[in-house]
């Protein structure tokens, strides 16, 4: 949903981006891995992982554009970041004898 940020006139306003999603995150996504979305112009990375059904929580990493938008490792990530036209969102699970399934990372 656009907000204020957006112009009065922009509630038709849409972009298209691309969806990617890694390790047990494409189970969520019917088992493809690459996802062409249309979007309303303000939608956030929060909006596409609740479109695709995946609880926050199992979100490890995200990318937009091949940056990191995740502050820390298992603390989360930045959901209210908004999206533009043509970007690329990665998102993965935990990838095992990684930091999110306990294994000391050296």
């Amino acid at each position: 949903m656009p907000d204020a940020g957006f112009g009065h006139n922009s509630g038709g306003v849409r972009i298209a981006v691309e969806v990617r999603l890694f390790n047990s995150l494409t189970r969520h996504g019917g088992g493809a891995v690459f996802h062409r979305l249309s979007l309303p112009a303000g939608s956030t990375v929060g909006d596409v992982i609740r479109r695709f059904g995946i609880p926050m929580p199992d979100v490890y990493l995200a990318l937009v554009n091949g940056r990191d938008i995740t502050p820390t490792l298992g603390g989360g990530i930045n959901e209210h970041r908004i999206l533009d036209e043509g970007d690329v969102l990665a998102l993965s699970g935990p990838v095992p004898f990684s930091w999110a399934y306990g294994a000391p990372v050296v």
